[in-house]
């Protein structure tokens, strides 16, 4: 079984029961006897031997090869053993004992963020694309349209009762003269001018005359 392949259900194995800090780190620099050492932690006697038994029936499953297990009697720290990789799942006052990873942990695996990007792959794989009606298939998988855009078309003013507008902006308009004329009050009547009286001469008797 490939290398990637076991590690990949070791990890789910683990991950199905709850371990605990699970660390995985290549060994094939330092030892030729295994390729890979994954190391984590349950919180009681019947975690570990539920993760043991876990590791072992989901690589059986698949077609692997299971060695050996050991320390399935204590469970305080069981071993399984596949040849190719090797798990120790160990209560967490062991592993802070023993410290495995100053022994193997020189090149660890970053298996979570490898996961991550496999699913999302394989998700964006079988999803199909979805592409527009109106365009033609190699119009809608172009990134951008190198095309120069034309500029919006300027609006044209409004005319409202006679006083230009321009749209958008705020422009002061004096108010517009009224098209009646204001009515004319009547001037006061003025008084009569009064004649001047005209003397008239006395008449002439008829003694004077």
């Amino acid at each position: 079984m490939d290398i990637k392949k076991l590690q990949s259900l070791v990890i789910d194995a683990l991950e199905d029961v709850k371990a605990q800090d699970i660390r995985v780190y290549d060994t094939t620099h330092l030892t030729g006897l295994f390729d890979r050492i994954a190391i984590a932690s349950g919180t009681s006697n019947r975690q570990t031997k539920a993760l043991a038994s876990s590791v072992r029936d989901k690589v059986k499953e698949n077609g692997g090869n299971i060695l050996s297990i050991e320390g399935e009697d204590t469970g305080e720290w069981v071993l399984v053993d596949m040849g190719d990789m090797v798990v120790h799942i160990m209560q967490p006052a062991i592993r802070a004992y023993y410290r495995l990873e100053e022994i193997w942990g020189d090149k660890e695996v970053k298996f979570g963020a490898a996961k991550r990007i496999s699913t999302r792959t394989a998700a964006e794989e079988e999803a199909p694309k979805k592409i527009s009606r109106h365009l033609t298939t190699s119009q809608a998988l172009k990134p951008e349209d190198d095309t120069p855009k034309k500029a919006p078309a300027r609006k044209k003013p409004v005319k409202t009762d006679g006083v230009k507008k321009a749209v958008g902006k705020t422009i002061k308009v004096a108010p517009a003269k009224s098209s009646v004329p204001p009515k004319k009050t009547a001037a006061p009547k003025k008084a009569p001018a009064k004649k001047p009286a005209v003397k008239r001469a006395p008449a002439k008797t008829k003694a004077a005359e």
